[in-house]
């Protein structure tokens, strides 16, 4: 059995899709602020893998609140991790390019130094060292910009705006790789069944859409495929300031996907898929 912490969020209902058998917990069964009654879940199911889906998220807000995000997003995960190690249970956690600094223009490795931007950013590193200290079966996957039909992201938000304007002003200074929930979901479940064969090949993993590209072009891109009459305007990151620093450049380096027999997403048919399903939707 495959233990799911998250369901309502954009890779939990993807995992719901693909893993129906699944048990998804959402915050009324599992509250990631209380680590220990994360622990205990995990010891009362006894799964064969986990995956936490589930994370503090909203960027800003959490500038304001990063105590309330270091519990859910560093100590409930490194509190799964030290659960499954006791079972010997895989875990598979996601976490974010937002590790980084975005200082240069090359593609992060998974093994270059961490230091984060903003409060979500060290609250997630404070995860990811907890997950690797539990001495379990382990996988870190760190992504970038995802997007689905479900919740709020990117590309609900540019199709919901480009119907409503004629010019949108997006940041075109930020690099990085759109990564759609779905293939997010499928690698998280097929990395979850290589560990319990292969435990060895634990550790942190990059995993992002490709090609590289900047917000603006992404939003471009989401114009042109929902057949709106949109222009998109380039600005600078410095043009719409907000609470909590973004990093320029999120581009990471996947080579190490190998591993599993994995390669990165195509975004572009991601977004095709995330389209129609919103078209059958609205």
């Amino acid at each position: 059995m495959i233990l799911v912490f998250g369901k309502t969020g954009q890779v939990a209902c993807e995992l719901a899709r693909l893993a129906p058998d699944a048990v998804f917990l959402d915050r009324g069964q599992a509250d990631l602020s209380d680590p220990e009654a994360c622990a205990a879940i995990i010891h009362a199911h006894a799964p064969r893998a986990v995956i936490n889906a589930a994370a503090y998220t909203a960027v800003d807000r959490a500038e304001e609140q990063e105590a309330l995000a270091a519990y859910i997003n560093g100590a409930s995960p490194a509190a799964m991790a030290r659960a499954c190690a006791g079972l010997g249970s895989a875990f598979v956690h996601i976490s974010t390019d937002y590790v980084f600094d975005g200082a240069g223009n090359t593609p992060f490795a998974p093994d270059h130094p961490p230091a984060p931007l903003n409060a979500y950013g060290r609250t997630k590193l404070i995860g990811e060292t907890g997950v690797r200290a539990a001495g379990g079966v382990y996988a870190i996957l760190r992504t970038s910009w995802v997007f689905s039909a479900h919740g709020s992201n990117f590309v609900r938000t540019m199709r919901r705006l480009g119907a409503q304007h004629d010019v949108l002003r997006v940041v075109a200074d930020q690099i990085g790789g759109p990564t759609p929930a779905r293939a997010i979901a499928s690698a998280c479940l097929h990395i979850a069944q290589a560990l319990q064969d292969a435990p060895g090949k634990s550790g942190i993993y990059h995993f992002s859409g490709a090609p590289d590209t900047s917000w603006a072009e992404f939003a471009r891109a989401i114009m042109a495929q929902a057949e709106l009459d949109c222009r998109i305007e380039d600005i600078a990151s410095s043009d719409y300031p907000g609470p909590a620093m973004r990093p320029l450049n999120s581009q990471l380096d996947c080579s190490a996907l190998s591993t599993f027999g994995l390669a990165r997403p195509d975004w572009r048919q991601g977004l095709t898929e995330v389209l129609q399903d919103l078209k059958g939707t609205s």
